[in-house]
């Protein structure tokens, strides 16, 4: 009933796509902003994102007249000016007061369950069980959870030097991300 092997592979794709242990100094900075992140809702609607996609993502996107790429590209824009803030040190999200909607957007989605993850999630029922799929996510969900738990220790151990080196770092990385999925995607438009 369960094949290890494809739960195995659908649960290290999903992790390097999703990449949440990259994303600590971003989710740091942004909690910073925030104040307050609220893990367990932004695993909570990162999950359903997932699994609404994994079943009904292609029917969603043809219902609004918006193709992959185009939503690729989106999630983009907004990965970019992530990046763009963590490099400059600029505020162009402005200071949500509700670390619930903050911890939604850009957190959920687009930074955890954005437009690579969402079309990875897709692409994977091509070659892989549902079953194995829904594992994996769920595999990556407690990843995700535990790792949002723990942003505030991982702070405390780099200090805030080494945070600002490596947010720059990060946000560097991001704007790479950022511009590559943009490259892919536009020239399929």
């Amino acid at each position: 009933m369960f094949d290890y092997k494809e739960i195995l592979t659908v649960t290290f794709t999903l992790f390097a796509v999703i990449d949440v242990v990259g994303s600590v100094p971003v989710i740091i900075n942004l909690r910073e902003k925030l104040g307050h992140i609220q893990s367990e809702v932004a695993t909570l609607v990162s999950g359903l994102l997932m699994f609404a996609f994994l079943f009904f993502g292609e029917q969603f996107l043809a219902l609004l007249s918006v193709d992959i790429h185009s939503f690729a590209l989106a999630g983009s824009i907004v990965i970019f000016i992530i990046g763009l803030e963590m490099v400059l040190g600029i505020e162009l999200f402005k200071n949500d007061a509700d670390a619930k909607t903050g911890s939604i957007v850009p957190i959920a989605f687009p930074l955890i369950a954005g437009s690579g993850t969402l079309t990875t999630v897709m692409s994977l029922k091509a070659d892989f069980q549902s079953n194995s799929i829904l594992i994996g996510i769920l595999i990556n969900l407690l990843v995700i959870y535990i790792v949002l738990k723990s942003t505030a220790k991982i702070e405390k151990a780099l200090g805030k030097g080494g945070l600002m080196v490596v947010r720059k770092f990060f946000g560097i990385i991001l704007l790479a991300i950022a511009m590559k999925i943009f490259k892919n995607n536009f020239s399929l438009l």
